[in-house]
């Protein structure tokens, strides 16, 4: 167990040299600093800051403002701000502003270095400081072999992320990356075993929604010769340097291999919605389900599209800007509409101010297009406190488990066909349709078919074509004028056992079921998922069996978020 000196509220902030010209500044709480999932094991943190003296100074990530006075009051027994002449962020949020304000005001002359993202992001909150921008392959000479080098690692949540390394130390300044939560008194890793756990923790937090963009970091890092990653929370890796890059690609591997995977599309204009998407990703992850994150801000719509596309579910989350989802989200949604096959589970959420009509636009969307919800709808007024995120991983749970039994009930039983059975059979029986009761009326007597021998054959007018056996009393269908009601069964609801493709006279199927009658007078099954009133118009004997064409009368969707049955055969032979 690693002992820690300070008492639970305490906050201070411990240095230490620890290389040459070298010095960390560990801001260290027991407290959990912010209603953050990657916080919730309530074991402290440390924001680290890193100086680096040269002929020049450099301050590398000053902390977020429940450290701000206390930081700049020891960071002032450290140097002469005066002195002061860079602070390199790796990345920007609006909890670091009010430290780096009060630095400025002291050490005006600073120049604060960032990535791109991260500038156009402070210049967004009037930031009036002067800045530097730095790409792939920049350095920035400090003089004394300080000669820092700059690798952006962009995420969808860390858009500006930002990794700088010193050949001087050999120490690679990795933010986010390498990171853990846990208040300690070891400045460096020579325990690392007992950390196993919590980096893990922090990983499936902070990034196993983003698996893909951070082996795309470890592939940008793998170059430079770094003897210690110094990150951004919790001790500096020296003795398990090895063992936590190869931790991350396996890690990483494991959310690749998931069986099932969810797209979480997402914007956040003030971080808020991004910590919900968090919360419901950690829910996912948790569940065994793959996630991959995209922040619509930053991505192209390929990149959107491909992913709506493999997928098995998607999760769009948006703030409300002016009564408004963000453009980025709008365009997302259009994809989403276009690319992601009706069948996939979805789900909604999102933050707002004063109002909400951009989680209301998305649902509206995705209902009227008959997607079905893997939870309700998640609305949040201003910051979400620890309850709401509790909630949200809940969500992410409910999500994941609606998406495992949709795979199960999809999945047709593997069934190993006898070797005489014919192939061409075996290949027709992978001809799938939805699963129908078709139910019919003569006098007082009703009678129900199951089938899965129907399927739209014309526009204008809405018709529908439907196969029928002799002995399946196709004498109710097979002339001009008939009426029938088709009634679509819902993936999940076993209406089919009342049911059988063959209906004799006199069996009644619905003495137990809930039902009304149609217009027409058959009978509508109200457990059903949706139906249609039809009249037949035509008929043609096709070898054992009768082809109806049939119009359209009515219809109506029953359960919107429901989705269809499919019917699945061992061969082409038999029904």
């Amino acid at each position: 167990m690693l002992h820690n000196t300070l008492a639970q509220g305490q906050r201070d902030v411990q240095v230490a040299e620890i290389g040459l010209h070298t010095t960390i500044l560990r801001s260290r709480t027991w407290d959990r600093l912010k209603f953050e999932v990657e916080y919730a094991r309530q074991r402290g943190t440390t924001a680290n800051s890193y100086l680096i003296w040269g002929d020049r100074t450099a301050l590398i990530d000053p902390p977020g403002e429940s450290f701000t006075q206390i930081f700049v009051q020891e960071l002032e027994h450290q140097i002469d701000l005066a002195k002061l002449d860079y602070i390199i962020l790796s990345h920007v949020n609006p909890n670091r502003i009010a430290t780096l304000t009060a630095l400025l005001e002291k050490a005006p002359q600073v120049t604060i270095v960032c990535s791109k993202p991260a500038a156009i992001a402070l210049k967004a909150t009037h930031f009036n400081g002067k800045i530097q921008v730095v790409r792939l392959d920049d350095t920035l000479e400090l003089g004394q072999g300080h000669h820092l080098q700059f690798i952006p690692v962009p995420t969808p949540r860390w858009a500006d992320g930002l990794c700088t390394y010193d050949p001087q130390t050999q120490m690679l300044y990795t933010d986010k990356l390498f990171g853990v939560h846990l208040c300690a008194d070891e400045i460096f890793d020579e325990n690392w075993k007992q950390l196993d756990d919590d980096r893990r923790y922090y990983f499936d937090c902070l990034y196993a929604a983003q698996a893909k963009q951070v082996e795309a970091a470890l592939d940008k890092i793998a170059p430079f010769s770094a003897k210690a990653y110094a990150p951004g929370h919790g001790a500096i890796v020296r003795y398990s340097l090895s063992r936590l890059s190869h931790d991350y690609r396996q890690w990483c591997q494991q959310q690749k291999s998931q069986e099932l995977r969810v797209a979480l599309l997402y914007a956040s204009a003030y971080g808020n919605t991004a910590t919900l998407a968090q919360a419901i990703a950690q829910g996912l992850i948790r569940s065994g389900v793959a996630v991959e994150a995209i922040n619509c801000e930053q991505a192209e719509p390929t990149e959107i599209t491909r992913l709506v596309e493999m997928c098995d579910g998607f999760i769009i989350g948006s703030p409300t800007l002016g009564g408004h989802a963000p453009t980025q989200i709008q365009t997302a949604l259009g994809l989403v509409l276009s690319a992601a096959a009706k069948t996939k589970l979805a789900g909604v959420f999102g933050s707002y101010g004063w109002s909400g009509e951009a989680i209301d636009l998305i649902e509206t969307k995705l209902q009227d297009v008959n997607y079905r919800f893997g939870f309700e709808p998640i609305r949040v007024r201003f910051s979400p406190d620890a309850t709401t995120l509790q909630t949200c991983e809940a969500a992410g749970a409910e999500f994941a488990q609606a998406l495992k039994t949709t795979r199960k009930l999809r999945s047709p039983r593997q069934v190993i066909a006898p070797t005489q059975t014919d192939r061409t059979a075996q290949a027709i029986g992978r001809v799938v349709g939805s699963l129908c009761v078709v139910t019919t009326r003569s006098g007082d007597d009703h009678s129900g078919i199951l089938t899965s021998w129907a399927s739209q054959a014309s526009f204008n007018p809405p018709g529908l074509m439907l196969s029928v056996a002799a002995d399946q009393n196709a004498e109710r269908l097979t002339s001009p004028g008939d009426r029938f009601v088709l009634n679509i069964l819902k993936e999940g609801r076993n209406l089919r056992r009342h049911f059988s493709s063959h209906s004799q006279p006199g069996m009644n199927p619905f003495a137990t079921l809930d039902t009304q009658i149609a217009s027409n007078g058959c009978l509508i099954l109200n457990d059903a998922l949706a139906f249609v009133e039809c009249t037949v118009q035509q008929r043609m004997s096709c070898g054992d069996r009768w082809l109806i064409y049939a119009t359209v009368d009515s219809g109506q969707v029953l359960e919107p978020k429901g989705i269809t049955a499919i019917a699945h055969r061992k061969s082409g032979s038999s029904t």
